[in-house]
This record gives structure tokens, C-alpha cells and sequence, in this order.
């Protein structure tokens, strides 16, 4: 006979953390799920650029679901629509960076795994972003945040040669390169 686990319940972490024009609602974190899973919503206003530099992670593989609008991802140099009902599969140690290059606002489901990331990195990055006031964000701060939670940020001039120009596609400007 098996019991019954105790404290189940829908959305157990639910916490929405701003950065800028992107939201971001962790859903479930690893502490949650004995670290397997980490799953949160993105959704980022129209016509908006990443704030952090393409990056690529080690440790874990990030799956994105398409909700609402469409979202352009940069893997590896090659850009790809991910729309409504459109999943993407990005697997560990690819360079990628996402953009939403369109005016109406988009909305993503992340899911990570096993959950190597979870709400502390958004947090320290939402403080960065604001502390620049509007502005763009302290590469530096940027680059030390990604890089204290297993993130590798890569910089401009390393990024694949065939990577398309988000900033020609969307017109907006480029977050600047990290030291």
C-alpha cells in the first residue's frame, strides 16, 4: 500500500519576478521537485532584445514551449520562430539568446533539466537591470550573475559568424558586449 503524499498542490512556487519588459513566473523549482524540474513562464513585451548576452549552460537542457506570440531564438547562429503550440529542445552547451522581434508581446513555457537554475538568478538579474536605471544593464554585473549560476555568457565576438543580427532584424540595440 503506498501512502499518500502529503502538501501536493498546483503552482507551488508561483512567484513572478520583473526584468524590465520580460516576466518571468516560476511555476515549480527544484525544490519542488527533488531537483529534476524547474518550469516557469516568460512572456516579453513587443519588440524587446534580451538584456543578457547569448550564453550557453552545461549542466542542463532548457525546452521552450510556445504560448503566445512568437519568439525568435538564436541556437548556435541559426535563428528560429518558436510560435504557439511549437516546442524547441536547446541542449546543453549550445549559445543561444532569444528576441521578440515583433509588436505584439509573446509568452514561452521554460522548462529545465534537471532544475540547475531557479528563481535566485532571475531575482540578482532583475536587481542588475534595474539598477542601471533604463538603461542597458552592467555587463559586468550581468556576466558575474550568469556565470554564479552556471550560466557561460559569450561575447559578441565569439558568437557563430552566421549568427543572423537581431539588431538588424528588430531595428532595436544591441545589450552591448560583457567583459
Amino acid at each position: 500500500m503506498t501512502q499518500p503524499i502529503l502538501g501536493l498542490h498546483v503552482n507551488p512556487s508561483d512567484e513572478t519576478i520583473r526584468l524590465g519588459p520580460i516576466a518571468v513566473r516560476f511555476l515549480i523549482t527544484g525544490e519542488n521537485s527533488s531537483g529534476t524540474v524547474a518550469v516557469f513562464e516568460c512572456t516579453v513585451a513587443g519588440m524587446q532584445r534580451l538584456a543578457a548576452p547569448a550564453h550557453s549552460h552545461n549542466h542542463y537542457e532548457e525546452t521552450i514551449y510556445g504560448v503566445e506570440g512568437v519568439l525568435t531564438f538564436t541556437v548556435d547562429g541559426k535563428p528560429i520562430d518558436v510560435g504557439p503550440g511549437q516546442a524547441l529542445c536547446i541542449p546543453r552547451g549550445a549559445v543561444h539568446r532569444f528576441d521578440n522581434n515583433r509588436a505584439e508581446a509573446a509568452k514561452m513555457l521554460c522548462v529545465v533539466t534537471p532544475a540547475e537554475i531557479g528563481p535566485q538568478y532571475f531575482r540578482e538579474a532583475a536587481e542588475a537591470i534595474a539598477a542601471a536605471g533604463g538603461g542597458a544593464p552592467d555587463p559586468r554585473k550581468m556576466a558575474e550573475i550568469m556565470r554564479r549560476h552556471g550560466l557561460t555568457p559569450v561575447p559578441p565576438a565569439e558568437i557563430p559568424k552566421n549568427a543572423a543580427s537581431p539588431t538588424s532584424r528588430s531595428g532595436l540595440p544591441d545589450p552591448g558586449p560583457i567583459a
